[in-house]
């Protein structure tokens, strides 16, 4: 497994800049389409609670930024979450002519979530610069919280990604679901501290990642350390048993594709 990982860096490589190029080449807003949804995310839920139409309660942080720089983070998971499925899927002619390591067709996804977020940072910054937020030493600890995020997201991914080249369904499936889980999860609104809701959230893994890494990014405090790490170890561990499956299926799934 190692030796195919890394037999595989200058094929992810390739995938991942021809991905890359393809997408913003063909598109007039270019790299501002990583940006736009969580600024029109942001207009809509401010709009909403300035008006009473919601009540979402009191935030750390200025709400519009709290919510830009949330749903900066979500996307960034549904991304990890979704990529492992659409390369297996659109690299269904290339699995079924050609023997290379499955493991390529990964990390150029992978690649390409770390890209996206990389032109994210750029509304973070002006976030920080226009709501004054303070930036502490913590800070640097943040990207450490994103990757483990990130691992949580692939793990899920991972794992669906045989059967999501054979059937849509997985596809279709993906959306509705990270459709509901973002409302399940905090980033239009605080934790809540009670409640069925609140034990939901709270139970909900990608939460204290996504929580423990705005934290890191602007306040410096760590409110669950100990779901943190559980849902670290949740991630890191379900992403190698993960790795397992897919290399124990994928031979299977080359077999019915070239059929």
């Amino acid at each position: 497994m190692v030796h195919d990982l890394l037999a595989s860096r200058e094929l992810a490589w390739r995938l991942l800049v021809r991905d890359i190029s393809a997408k913003y080449r063909q598109s007039f807003l270019g790299i501002f389409w990583a940006i736009i949804p969580p600024v029109i995310m942001a207009v809509g839920f401010t709009f909403a609670k300035g008006s009473g139409v919601v009540n979402l309660g009191n935030t750390e942080l200025p709400y519009p930024a709290y919510v830009m720089f949330s749903m900066t983070l979500w996307q960034t998971f549904v991304e990890a979450l979704n990529g492992p499925v659409q390369a297996v899927t659109s690299a269904k002619p290339m699995l079924a002519r050609i023997n290379f390591p499955r493991e390529a067709l990964i990390i150029a996804k992978l690649g390409e979530v770390f890209f996206n977020f990389g032109i994210k940072l750029i509304l973070i910054f002006g976030l920080f610069l226009w709501f004054k937020i303070p930036i502490t030493w913590s800070v640097i600890l943040a990207p450490v919280a994103l990757i483990h995020l990130v691992l949580l997201g692939t793990f899920i991914g991972l794992l669906l990604a045989p059967m999501g080249a054979l059937y849509q369904d997985f596809s279709m499936g993906l959306t509705l679901i990270s459709g509901l889980w973002l409302f399940l999860t905090p980033v239009v609104y605080p934790v809540p501290n009670s409640g069925v809701f609140g034990s939901i959230v709270k139970l909900n893994p990608v939460t204290p990642l996504l929580v423990t890494t705005r934290e890191l990014a602007t306040t410096g405090v760590i409110s669950n350390p100990q779901g943190f790490w559980i849902a670290s170890l949740i991630a890191i561990l379900g992403l190698l048993l993960a790795w397992i499956i897919y290399r124990l299926a994928m031979p299977f799934v080359v077999e019915r594709i070239s059929s």
